[in-house]
């Protein structure tokens, strides 16, 4: 009998504990800044592979678990890149596009870069979740692993083919360097994905691209080696990627911050990362 009444009492006290969680959970997710009660609308970039593109990818699955954390249901919108990420910010955070589409009350995959926060200040930058970088995948029998001053490491591509996305960070480097000794030789693809696939097919020997973004397209990486890109001419090591929110929506910050912790802690994050094939490196 007093072992019946013990599990009673514990029971209630449990039940009433865990609709005291509930309700303070519920509160705190209606003092947020969002848009729609319940909803959390993360904007991500659109046709931009391993991290967003057709409602899959990293970003995608980053978004949707930072909401269940929250208590809140994940509608995500796919926004396509405008000139730069003063404009991207513009429609995706604080403003919206002029052709109607709303903004986010989150946008993922923002370089967290104090010089990027002082020139938006309608939006505010925070809680870094991935360090990307350049990286050079190449097939080892033509190319040389890529490392030393660009002399040294790049000298190959006076002779070999290596490609790059038009107009991304590879493009600009690989032109300008060496005094344009390159330039021949540098082929330009409208996507990562259609360098990788010349590659794979031996049509070039090499791809300089995001890490994440040549993972993803190379997948089982066979007979190609994927390696990092360091040399005293490349300016830019890596960057850090984060989210952003209104500028005043201090209590979204403050929820989305610490579902990232959250995450991060117990193993969620890498684990998102891994699923799609990339290399998650802690910023």
């Amino acid at each position: 009998m007093k072992n019946n009444l013990r599990r009673i009492a514990l029971g209630s006290i449990a039940a009433v504990a865990c609709l005291a969680a509930s309700l303070s959970h519920a509160t705190a997710a209606d003092a947020l800044e969002i848009q729609q009660p319940g909803r959390l609308r993360i904007a991500v970039y659109a046709d931009f592979p391993p991290y967003s593109a057709k409602g899959k990818g990293v970003d995608i699955a980053i978004g949707r678990e930072l909401a269940k954390r929250m208590g809140l249901t994940a509608d995500v919108v796919e926004v396509t890149a405008d000139e730069d990420m003063n404009d991207d910010l513009r429609n995706m955070v604080w403003k919206g596009h002029y052709l109607g589409t709303r903004p986010g009350d989150v946008m993922l995959h923002v370089p967290v870069d104090q010089r990027l926060a002082e020139l938006n200040d309608k939006v505010r930058i925070f809680a870094p979740y991935h360090l990307e970088s350049l990286a050079v995948a190449r097939d080892p029998s033509r190319v040389p692993p890529v490392k030393g001053s660009a002399a040294t490491a790049l000298e190959v591509f006076t002779r070999e083919k290596i490609g790059v996305e038009t107009a991304s960070l590879a493009d600009d480097f690989l032109l300008g360097v060496l005094n344009g000794r390159l330039r021949d030789n540098v082929v330009h693809f409208k996507t990562v994905n259609d360098a990788v696939a010349a590659l794979k097919a031996g049509s070039i020997a090499a791809v300089m691209a995001s890490r994440a973004e040549i993972e993803g397209a190379l997948g089982a990486p066979g007979h190609i080696d994927v390696g990092p890109v360091s040399m005293p001419e490349l300016r830019i090591k890596g960057w850090s990627l984060g989210m952003a929110v209104k500028a005043d929506s201090t209590l979204l910050a403050e929820a989305l911050s610490q579902a990232m912790i959250d995450i991060q802690r117990d193993g969620t994050l890498a684990r998102i990362f891994k699923e799609h094939g990339i290399t998650h490196q802690t910023p």
